[in-house]
């Protein structure tokens, strides 16, 4: 029996580094992990999605978005990270880490 690690698998049916294809697959997968960190956030302070929707002024639909992943910016990110008080950072390649709250 062969075994494959995950980037052998993910370069054999998305794309090596380097496509289009696995860069969009990368993006995706970058989305989903801020949601979960935003959703696990969340939960930590027993609060609801429409709860946090109404202490940062959106709608709950827009919470599970933001909870999969999806309609992510950086302004959000922090509104909802600091609606939290939970510190959030952001690391860029060429600069290092920046807090954001």
């Amino acid at each position: 029996m062969q075994f494959y690690t995950q980037d052998q698998m993910v370069d054999k049916h998305v794309g090596v580094k380097g496509t289009k294809a696995r860069a969009e697959y990368d993006e995706q997968v970058e989305l989903m992990l801020v949601g979960e960190a935003i959703r696990k956030a969340r939960q930590a302070r027993s609060l609801s999605q429409e709860q946090l929707g109404e202490m940062v002024g959106v709608q709950k639909a827009q919470i599970s978005r933001l909870e999969n992943g999806k309609n992510l910016t950086l302004a959000s990110i922090v509104r909802l990270f600091k609606a939290l008080n939970q510190e959030a950072s952001l690391e860029i390649p060429t600069i290092g880490r920046v807090a954001l709250c």
